[in-house]
């Protein structure tokens, strides 16, 4: 039985673009996301009626994916190029439904990380404040760099941290920075800091996992001296 495809009589290409824009690429039919791909019909054929016939030439999503340049350019309205460009779309899907998420190393211990950090940061005559998220088994999907130059609340606001967090599907994050002068000591604004930071992530679910301060040759992790949340 042919599996009906998702086809809407929609006679200005534009409406889907400004569509997805308002209410998001899930809300869009087949035929409408297709329509945005192929971007113009060929005259006299309107983009979204080529976009029903190209989607109406297969039975389904699946075989049409399999589908060959040969086979597109069989349609009346899809040229060589066009046939190309659907090819590369479908193999670009394909390598997304089939990519993971990238990893670059496993937090075991705040020391080790801390140890990475000293290298890479003890010479630096500025602040930098780094963030590592973190998924479920403590593997770092992502480091950034957020800020460089004096922490300070105005500036580290949670609402940037935790955007990346989002961003990134984090399950926890870890925050660090260096003292430029070498004392690992924090400061009060660093503790203050901190927790603030621990309690928002509280609220949203994404745990701070630490927040460990570099000097020159030495380390402090507030998680090991029970600095993270507030008394």
């Amino acid at each position: 039985m042919k599996e009906k495809l998702l086809i809407k009589e929609v006679p200005d290409s534009s409406l889907p673009r400004e569509r997805l824009i308002r209410q998001g690429e899930k809300s869009l039919s087949d035929q409408e996301l297709l329509a945005i791909c192929l971007r113009t019909g060929q005259h006299p054929i309107h983009v979204m009626d080529l976009a029903a016939n190209v989607l109406g030439r297969f039975m389904n999503l699946y075989t049409f994916k399999g589908a060959t340049i040969e086979e597109l350019m069989e349609i009346k309205g899809i040229g060589k190029v066009k046939a190309i460009e659907i090819r590369a779309l479908i193999e670009l899907g394909r390598r997304m439904e089939e990519a993971s998420q990238p990893k670059v190393g496993k937090i075991r211990a705040s020391f080790d990380l801390a140890q990475q950090l000293i290298h890479e940061l003890k010479d630096y005559q500025q602040e930098h404040f780094i963030c590592f998220y973190l998924n479920t088994k403590n593997e770092i999907i992502q480091k950034e760099t957020l800020f460089v130059g004096s922490l300070n609340q105005s500036v580290a606001h949670p609402r940037e941290i935790f955007h990346g967090a989002v961003r990134y599907h984090a399950a926890s994050l870890i925050i660090a920075h260096n003292h430029p002068s070498g004392d690992a000591t924090p400061s009060g604004q660093d503790i203050m800091f901190t927790q603030r930071l621990s309690q928002c992530g509280e609220m949203m679910g994404i745990e701070l996992l630490d927040h460990i301060i570099i000097g020159h040759s030495t380390y402090t992790s507030l998680k090991e001296d029970e600095l993270l949340k507030k008394k």
